[in-house]
């Protein structure tokens, strides 16, 4: 058997010839011995001067398959072996030196019934007369390309819902961006089922996963012919919609799928009604197909405050970025202590003279400048990082007000107030912590004053009465901070051992226009009286101000007309030129 072809001219200009009659060197006896040996499909090819191709040897399997295959690839009889482009230029390219991997797949067929093939050349010394040999070996991959596709599929489907997948999505995703520089334009809803771990726990996760099924058959209830449903999470599902008509057939998409789960879903004889929050994000050209999904995501969390869908919003994403960036940026600030407590004067309204400090924490970042309370404060509760932050400016103003003492040779009749947030008082040891700062610093009890919020008593009022309880234990002064501003009751003014109430700005700001101001502080000042409770008034501005308030029987004041919060120093030096 052979099959040859004649090529002419140099390598830059061959032109392929129909096969010659010229006889090929045959292969040695110990060549085919060899082939025989090799548990694949194999040949061996040599390339004559005039360079054509010629088959010397071939073993049974490489006949075999040969004879089986549909291919014209590994048609011998038709003599295309070496006359199908593809295998004359592996040839060519081969004994040229152009690619020495010398691979080449194809497939045999169509359909689930196709057949996948590797071909190899490998170079061969040469023959007695000097010809160039390779040896010719196909593999059969069909099994290895079919579990290939079967992991793939398995990879990309969801095994509970039979949808895809998050990552099966995602590549729907990628593909749909291919289409939006066709004029085609697509949108990604993200659907949450709320509350869903609190039905897996009343009803067991049988159940759960029951309801998944059956929230899955209703979301596809909503969609349109072309749109992609997923599920992406536990309780997540993703959808992939195309837009004739904008951002308005994306709200429309929103909408049947609320409209689907209204009615209650019947999970082992129990009736369920379940919600969801939608966030919807448009495709935009070139657009990364996480970045897209994430878009979605937080426009879900969006939704969830909002009580109904929600678009993304890059400015509001942009915000979200800026509040995890600076949660990473204070973790280190606190771990390298550039953070500094400023101290802002509490004044005694009847005598003018300093009556103690309020410790305030700020930043000044190397490359952001001054970054505000208002902005790290709550990056740090949400994010813990306010129990770090909370001790160490418990430890700050206690050395700094030792300090104090140290510089004049005595106890000053002053005291610091240490702001507590309700994550401290929830998650950490108050009691603790403030014993630890007064034993490091030598001070008593009755130097610190903590102050409270409304809403950390109300989130626990048994913990908050523990933690009061401890705290008076130390001889530490207990205020409850921006009184009038949260939704705590009467009551819990009675019950517990509050010693200062601390009336907010925004009444005290507002008494010299505003009739119903001066009424509520003055009902404070008298609820204050009546239970035995000490008073300061928070952002005086004006001369005006500190007068009608030491009027009223306000205790002490502080705010911008006494003096911004002041570095260490600057507070001590304060607080002596306002001796008397």
């Amino acid at each position: 058997m052979q099959v040859a072809e004649k090529r002419s001219g140099t390598a830059s200009g061959q032109r392929r010839a129909k096969p010659t009659g010229a006889k090929p060197h045959l292969a040695t006896a110990d060549d085919t011995g060899l082939l025989d040996a090799l548990p694949i499909a194999a040949a061996i090819i040599d390339q004559a001067p005039d360079f054509s191709f010629n088959v010397l040897a071939h073993n049974s399997r490489f006949e075999a398959m040969v004879r089986q295959s549909s291919c014209t690839a590994l048609d011998w009889n038709a003599a295309d072996c070496l006359r199908s482009g593809r295998i004359a230029d592996l040839l060519q390219n081969f004994f040229n030196g152009t690619n020495v991997a010398g691979e080449l797949d194809f497939k045999d067929g169509d359909g689930v019934a196709a057949r996948h093939f590797r071909v190899k050349l490998a170079p061969l010394p040469r023959a007695r007369r000097g010809n160039v040999r390779c040896l010719l070996s196909v593999v059969d991959r069909t099994v290895e390309v079919q579990s290939e596709r079967a992991l793939r599929s398995e990879m990309l489907r969801d095994s509970l819902t039979g949808l895809p997948n998050r990552l099966g999505f995602s590549e729907a995703i990628e593909t749909a961006g291919e289409m939006v520089s066709r004029d085609v334009e697509h949108a990604v809803l993200v659907v949450d089922v709320l509350r869903f771990s609190r039905i897996n726990e009343s009803v067991g996760s049988l159940a759960g996963d029951e309801l998944l099924i059956t929230f899955a058959r209703r979301l596809i209830l909503a969609l349109r012919a072309g749109d992609v449903l997923a599920r992406t999470g536990g309780n997540e599902f993703g959808v992939l919609v195309s837009l004739r008509r904008g951002i308005a057939d994306a709200l429309k998409a929103a909408e049947r799928i609320q409209q689907v789960i209204t009615a209650p879903f019947k999970i082992s004889e129990l009736e369920i009604r379940v919600e969801c929050a939608i966030g919807l994000a448009l495709m935009n050209s070139a657009q990364d197909p996480e970045e897209l999904f994430r878009n979605a995501q937080f426009a879900v969390k969006q939704a969830k405050l909002a009580g109904k869908p929600q678009i993304y919003e890059p400015k509001q994403a942009t915000e979200a970025r800026r509040r995890f960036s600076i949660e990473t940026e204070l973790r280190r600030a606190l771990d390298k202590d550039q953070l500094k407590l400023f101290y802002q004067p509490l004044i005694d309204l009847k005598s003018g003279e300093v009556a103690g400090f309020e410790a305030l924490a700020r930043w000044e970042h190397e490359d952001r400048g001054d970054i505000s309370p208002a902005e790290f404060i709550p990056v740090a509760e949400e994010s813990g990082l306010i129990l770090q932050l909370g001790r160490w400016a418990m430890d700050k103003a206690a050395q700094t007000l030792a300090g104090w003492d140290l510089q004049h040779g005595e106890a000053l009749p002053l005291y610091v107030g240490v702001n507590l947030s309700a994550i401290q008082v929830a998650r950490d040891d108050i009691a603790s912590v403030v014993s630890s700062a007064l034993k490091a610093s030598g001070l008593t009890g009755d130097r610190f004053s903590l102050e409270l919020t409304e809403s950390s008593i109300v989130q626990d009022p048994a913990r908050a009465t523990r933690v009061f309880d401890a705290l008076k234990a130390l001889d530490a002064t207990v205020a409850m901070d921006d009184f009038g501003t949260g939704y705590s009751s009467l009551a819990y003014l009675q019950r517990l051992p509050i010693d200062v109430l601390k009336i907010d700005k925004s009444f005290v700001s507002g008494m010299m226009v505003d009739p119903d101001a001066v009424a509520i502080v003055r009902a404070v000042l008298s609820l204050a009286d009546a239970l035995g409770m000490s008073t300061t008034a928070e952002g005086i501005e004006t001369v005006e101000l500190a007068t009608t308030l030491a009027t009223l029987g306000c205790a002490s004041g502080q705010g911008y007309y006494f003096a911004k919060p002041l570095e260490a120093s600057a507070a001590l030096d304060y607080w002596n030129s306002r001796r008397r």
